[in-house]
C-alpha cells in the first residue's frame, strides 16, 4: 500500500500541470512556455496607481521644474528616477527595503521622513512597494510626456480608434478547406493562415496542408471537459465518446456540458477574478458574513445564460430596476464587496478626503477595465496620456461612486425588506441592553429574551439572507473640531464632484456633471439625471459603449480557451494595448453576441464548435519561424490547469469530489473540505499560500488573467502537501480495493488522472 501510495503521489506531480497531448519531445511535467505581455501589465499598473500617486504627493517638490531646489531629485521622469539625487539612487528595482524612496515614506529614518507634511497613509506606501517589488516600471514616453501639459484631447479624433468604431457587418472570408467545420471563425484563422502559408520561404505552401487537423477523440473530450467545465471526464465517459462514431456526437457532448450545472461553477471563477471577489470584507464594515451569495448568483447567472446586457446592468444597478427578483440583488456585490480602505477620524479631513477618493479610484479602475477594457482611472491627475479620456470624464465617474455607498440589504422585495430592517433595529437595541445586564437570570434579562425570541417569531423571514450591495448616498467629509474628521452620509442624495487638480482633494478645479466618458458618448456627453447615475452608467455601456464592451468580453472568453487573447492585453483596449490580430472576427463574434440576445452560451458553443478549437496540438517547425507565439492558431494551445481545476481533478480521479452547489466557504486546506475549489474561503487581505502559489490572484484588484509561474515551491507543495499525500492515498485503497493485478491498477490510475492509458 505504502509503495503504491508514492508512485500515485509521483504520478499525480506530473498531473499538475496536464491538459490534452504532449509532445514527442516533450516529457511528461514539462510546460510549453507562452510569452505574456507583463510589460504591458507593469506599465498599466504604474499608470493607473503609481504615476498618480507620485504626482499627488511628491510632484509639488520633486518635478522637472522644481527638482534641482529639492535634492536634485526628480520623479516625474525615467531619467530623473533613475539617476537619483544627492543621497545617491532612490530605488532599487525589486527590493523595496533597500529602496531610500521606502525608507522616506515609511518613516524609518528620523532625518529622512517624505512627506514632510505628514506620513501617507498605509494603502498607498503598500502600491509603492508593490511597484519595486515588481522591478519598478517606469516607461519613458520621450517628448511624449513633456508635450502633455499643453495637450488638448480631440474628442472627435479619438472616436476614430480601431476599439470606439461601430461593430462592422462583415461576410467570413470564402475559404475552403477538408478541415473546416463550416464554422465562421474558421473562415476567419484559415484566411490568416494561408496568407501566411504563402508567403513562407520558397512558397512553402505545403506548410499549411494541414491546417486544422483534428485532435484526437479522447484529447478532445478531456480539452472539452476541462475548459467548459473545469473537471475531468470519467473512465467511462471517455470510453463512451471515443465509440460513439454519430456525426452530431459532439455537438450533443457540448450541449449536455452547457446544460451541467458545473459549467456555471467553472465560468463563475472567471467573473469573479474580475470582480476582486471575497469571502471576507473589511472588519470595520458591519459585515453579515454571506459575500458567497455574490459568488452564487454569479454561477448560477452563467448557469442560467442570463444575457449579458441584463448581467451588467444586475450588477450595477439590481437596486434601481424595476421586476427585480429578490435574488437577484446579491448581484450588487459587484460593488458591494469592493476594497475599502481604514478612515482614522482622528485625522485631519484633507487626509481622510485622500483615502476616500482612493476608493472611488477602485471602483472606477473596475468598472472601466472590466466592462470596457479601458484604463480610466489614469486620468485621475491630468488627462489621460494616450487614450481620449479627459480629467473631466474621470470625475462625471468618480460622482457616481460618491453618491453610491456600501451597505447590507435582506434579499427580500419591499416592504418586506423594510419590515425586516426595523426588527433588526430593534434587535440589535435589545440586544445591547442585555449585554449590560450584569444579572444574566435577572427578571429584566429574562423579559429582553422573551422580548427577543416573540420578534423573531413574529417577524416574517427575520432570518433571511443578506447580501452585501450597495445603495444610493452621498458622503461628505467633514472637519470634527481640531484636525479631526466626521463622515456625512445622506441617504437619497447624490453629489457631483470638482475635478481635483493634480489629484488633491484639497485644490478643485470646475464642477463636473455626472456622466459617461465624452468619447463614448453617441449624445453629446449628457448629464446622468436619476439618482446616483449607477443605472444609466450601465445602460451606456451597452448602447453608446455596445460595440467596445461586446468586443471586451467576446475577447475575454476566447482568451480562456486559447490562452491569449485576439488583444492579448485583455483590459486594455486603448492606443497603450495591442491591436487584434484578427480584427474581423473579433467584430464577427461581437455583432454575434449581439445578435443574438447577448448569449454568452451561444459564444461559447460557437467557439468550441469550431474546427479552430477542435485542432489538435502538432508542432509545426515552419510556421513557428514566422510565428513563435502561435498568434495565428496554427495549432492548438498547450495549456495549464489553473489551481481550481487541478485540485478539484485530482478530488474527482480519487473519487472524492462533493458536488454539493453553493453556500458558505470552507478553508480550502480543510481535510474534510472535498468540495470544488469554486467553494474555498477566500480573503482579501491574508489569501491562503496554497493559492499564491499556484497563481491564484490577488482579490484586491481587478485580475484579467493568470500569471503562470513554475517555482520550486510549487514542486515541494506535490511532494510533501497534505493534500496529493491524502488523495493519493484515497485513490490508492480504491484501486487496490477494484483490481486485482499491478498492470490493471496502473492503467486504471493513468485513466483516471491523465484520460489515457499509459504509453
Amino acid at each position: 500500500m505504502a509503495a503504491f501510495c508514492s508512485v500515485l503521489l509521483l504520478t499525480m506531480a506530473a498531473f499538475v500541470t496536464q491538459i490534452g497531448e504532449l509532445r514527442a519531445d516533450q516529457t511528461p511535467g514539462e510546460t510549453a512556455s507562452q510569452p505574456t505581455p507583463a510589460s504591458a501589465a507593469a506599465v498599466e499598473f504604474f499608470e493607473a496607481k503609481v504615476r498618480p500617486l507620485l504626482h499627488r504627493r511628491c510632484g509639488e517638490c520633486h518635478s522637472t521644474e522644481t527638482g534641482s531646489e529639492n535634492g536634485e531629485l526628480i520623479l516625474d521622469s525615467s531619467a530623473g528616477l533613475k539617476r537619483g539625487g544627492s543621497r545617491g539612487a532612490v530605488i532599487v528595482a525589486n527590493k523595496p527595503e533597500a529602496s531610500l524612496l521606502l525608507e522616506a515614506v515609511t518613516y524609518r529614518n528620523p532625518d529622512l521622513q517624505m512627506p514632510p507634511d505628514g506620513r501617507m497613509p498605509a494603502s498607498e506606501i503598500a502600491v509603492l512597494e508593490e511597484w519595486i517589488r515588481n522591478g519598478a516600471a517606469f516607461p519613458d514616453y520621450g517628448e511624449q510626456t513633456a508635450r502633455q501639459a499643453g495637450r488638448t484631447i480631440d474628442i472627435d479624433a479619438g472616436r476614430q480608434f480601431w476599439a470606439f468604431q461601430p461593430l462592422k457587418q462583415t461576410t467570413p472570408p470564402d475559404v475552403r478547406h477538408p478541415n473546416s467545420a463550416s464554422n465562421p471563425i474558421d473562415c476567419y484563422v484559415l484566411q490568416h493562415l494561408e496568407q501566411t502559408a504563402a508567403s513562407l520561404k520558397g512558397g512553402n505552401a505545403a506548410a499549411g496542408s494541414n491546417f486544422l487537423q483534428p485532435a484526437p477523440r479522447a484529447t478532445l473530450l478531456r480539452r472539452l471537459h476541462f475548459d467548459l467545465l473545469g473537471l475531468p471526464p470519467s473512465p467511462e465517459e471517455i470510453a463512451a465518446f471515443v465509440a460513439d462514431e454519430s456525426p452530431d456526437a459532439v455537438e450533443r457532448l457540448v450541449d449536455q456540458l452547457l446544460a451541467s450545472p458545473q459549467f456555471g461553477e467553472r465560468w463563475a471563477r472567471v467573473w469573479l477574478d474580475l470582480a476582486r471577489y471575497t469571502d471576507t470584507t473589511a472588519s470595520w464594515l458591519k459585515a453579515t458574513g454571506q459575500a458567497w451569495l455574490y459568488r452564487d448568483w454569479v454561477a448560477r447567472a452563467m448557469n442560467d445564460d442570463v444575457p449579458f446586457d441584463r448581467f451588467v446592468r444586475l450588477q450595477l444597478a439590481s437596486d434601481l430596476m424595476q421586476n427585480v427578483a429578490p435574488g437577484d440583488y446579491a448581484a450588487l456585490g459587484y460593488l458591494g464587496l469592493s476594497p475599502t480602505y481604514w478612515k482614522e477620524l482622528r485625522l485631519a479631513p484633507d487626509v481622510i478626503r485622500v483615502v476616500v477618493a482612493e476608493e472611488w479610484d477602485e471602483r472606477i479602475d473596475a468598472v472601466s477595465r472590466t466592462f470596457l477594457g479601458l484604463t480610466v482611472s489614469c486620468a485621475r491627475c491630468h488627462d489621460h496620456k494616450f487614450d481620449p479620456i479627459t480629467q473631466d470624464d474621470y470625475y462625471a465617474l468618480a460622482g457616481v461612486f460618491a453618491s453610491t455607498q456600501l451597505g447590507d440589504r435582506p434579499l427580500l422585495s419591499e416592504p418586506a425588506a423594510s419590515a425586516v430592517r426595523q426588527a433588526r433595529t430593534t434587535a440589535e437595541g435589545l440586544e445591547a441592553k442585555l449585554k449590560a445586564i450584569k444579572e444574566k437570570d435577572s427578571d429584566e434579562a429574562k423579559g429582553l429574551r422573551a422580548e427577543l425570541e416573540k420578534l423573531r417569531r413574529e417577524t416574517p423571514d427575520f432570518d433571511a439572507p443578506w447580501a452585501h450591495v450597495v445603495y444610493d448616498a452621498a458622503i461628505y467629509v467633514q472637519p470634527n473640531g481640531e484636525d479631526a474628521t466626521r463622515l456625512e452620509y445622506r441617504n437619497g442624495e447624490f453629489r457631483d464632484l470638482n475635478v481635483f487638480r493634480r489629484g488633491n482633494p484639497a485644490n478643485r478645479g470646475a464642477l463636473v456633471p455626472r456622466r459617461f466618458p465624452a468619447v463614448l458618448s453617441s449624445h453629446d456627453a449628457a448629464p446622468f439625471k436619476h439618482g446616483s447615475g449607477r443605472l444609466e452608467l450601465a445602460e451606456s455601456l451597452l448602447t453608446d459603449a455596445q460595440a467596445l464592451t461586446a468586443r471586451v468580453i467576446v475577447n475575454r472568453i476566447w482568451a480562456q480557451y486559447f490562452g491569449q487573447g485576439l488583444v492579448r492585453t485583455l483590459s486594455n483596449f486603448g492606443a497603450q494595448g495591442e491591436r487584434p490580430t484578427h480584427p474581423d472576427l473579433l467584430d464577427a463574434l461581437a455583432l454575434g453576441l449581439v445578435e443574438h440576445d447577448w448569449s454568452l452560451k451561444w459564444l461559447h458553443r460557437t467557439i468550441v464548435l469550431s474546427a479552430t478549437y477542435q485542432q489538435n496540438s502538432d508542432f509545426n517547425a515552419a510556421f513557428n519561424e514566422v510565428d513563435p507565439e502561435n498568434r495565428l492558431l496554427w495549432s492548438m494551445p498547450r495549456k495549464r490547469l489553473p489551481v481550481e481545476a487541478w485540485r478539484d481533478a485530482m478530488l474527482a480521479a480519487a473519487g472524492n469530489l462533493d458536488l454539493r452547489i453553493g453556500g458558505a466557504p470552507q478553508a480550502v486546506d480543510d481535510s474534510a473540505n472535498h468540495r470544488r475549489t469554486l467553494y474555498s474561503l477566500i480573503a482579501r487581505r491574508e489569501l491562503h499560500q496554497m493559492l499564491r502559489m499556484y497563481d491564484f490572484p490577488e482579490p484586491t484588484a481587478h485580475s484579467p488573467k493568470r500569471e503562470p509561474t513554475t517555482t520550486p515551491l510549487q514542486q515541494l507543495f506535490v511532494l510533501n502537501g497534505p493534500l496529493v499525500g491524502e488523495q493519493s492515498q484515497v485513490l490508492a485503497r480504491r484501486l487496490l480495493a477494484e483490481y486485482e493485478t499491478r498492470d490493471d491498477r496502473v492503467t486504471a490510475a493513468y485513466l483516471r488522472l491523465f484520460g489515457r492509458p499509459p504509453a
